[in-house]
């Protein structure tokens, strides 16, 4: 039960940033390009390459860390379903060339995104 416990305080923490920062991308910058979900899709990339790999780096860490950020925050926070359907929508309303282009840039970049944290994190933690 504390397991469930961590990884659902973890999932509140993490929608609720994911509502928060999306509605203020969104609210700052409107445009027909979903850039919200786009940018909570790349920061979570990150966020999960960055911070397994300190784990991998620090074993002692206790694996509530995993369930809490990785599982829970993370998992919660990331938009993979919203992504979809917005993909869906921009193609139903006839903008095909802004549904490549936003499913393109989110496969690469968050890609790039998830390299960047893995790389980060084993420069700061690994030994040298």
């Amino acid at each position: 039960m504390d397991k469930i416990l961590i990884v659902a305080v973890g999932g509140a923490l993490g929608a609720i940033a994911r509502y928060w920062l999306g509605g203020v991308i969104n609210a700052r910058w409107p445009m027909h390009f979903p850039l919200g979900t786009f940018l909570i899709n790349l920061t979570g990339s990150f966020i999960i390459g960055f911070f397994l790999t300190f784990l991998e780096q620090h074993s002692p860490a206790h694996a509530n860390w995993r369930l809490l950020v990785a599982v829970g925050f993370v998992g919660a926070y990331t938009t993979f379903s919203t992504f979809e359907f917005e993909t869906l929508k921009l193609l139903e309303t006839g903008q095909a060339l802004i549904a490549a282009l936003y499913v393109a840039s989110s496969v690469l970049v968050g890609f790039l995104a998830v390299w960047l944290g893995v790389s980060l994190a084993r420069k700061l933690f690994l030994p040298h």
